[in-house]
């Protein structure tokens, strides 16, 4: 019998009573209870409900980079592997919307926030967004990807609209929120020319008839 991981299960209770009640509403015992587990292993892993919260959000970094870095797009395009890694970030944010809501409070929080606990919520953000330059570094290597900015810099910039999309556009119209639109607007900026999105998706369809 596989042996039970009791600092995962102890997190996945605290987020359903996180994402489900105000911070401030919920008390240790209330986790102990709807972990089954005592309080003593809760503070085996985590030393006040603060860290519990924080270990949590951060939690979320490390789930992205896994859907970035596991099974990565091969072949076709960049602007196509492109959109794929963009739709895989965007699907976490909508499946997972109550720890994204969780990390986006951290974030929040975070920016008043120095010393330590700071430095371990940046050092987590950074490895997100070196799985995203590491991405742009393909597109730069191929010529996509304009090399005059940092990969890294450029992730942060990609982060931010798939964050925007999903935050602050989750009312606008339908057409308006499509991926091909942001990967080209992310590629080729606002600049005037051929109709928005119409490059990745002619990308895409070449890729998928290849």
């Amino acid at each position: 019998m596989a042996k039970r991981d009791r600092r995962a299960d102890i997190m996945r209770a605290a987020e359903k009573l996180f994402t489900s009640r105000r911070f401030h509403e919920i008390t240790l015992d209330h986790v102990v209870d709807e972990a089954g587990v005592g309080k003593g292993t809760v503070y085996r892993y985590f030393r006040d409900k603060d860290d519990l919260f924080f270990q949590i959000a951060t939690h979320g970094f490390d789930e992205l980079c896994d859907l970035l870095t596991e099974r990565p797009p091969r072949g076709g395009s960049f602007s196509a592997r492109l959109l794929e890694n963009c739709r895989r970030i965007s699907e976490f944010f909508v499946r997972r919307r109550q720890l994204f809501g969780m990390m986006q409070s951290e974030e929040d929080r975070m920016r008043w926030c120095d010393g330590d606990l700071r430095e371990r919520w940046v050092q987590r953000r950074k490895k997100l967004v070196a799985a995203v330059a590491k991405v742009l570094r393909d597109g730069v290597a191929e010529g996509a990807v304009r090399k005059d900015i940092p990969a890294d810099i450029q992730a942060t910039f990609l982060l931010g609209l798939l964050r925007t999309r999903a935050r602050d556009l989750a009312d606008a119209a339908e057409s308006w929120r499509k991926l091909e639109l942001l990967v080209d607007f992310f590629l080729r900026g606002a600049a005037s020319g051929a109709p928005a999105g119409s490059r990745v998706r002619k990308s895409v369809t070449r890729a998928r008839l290849a």
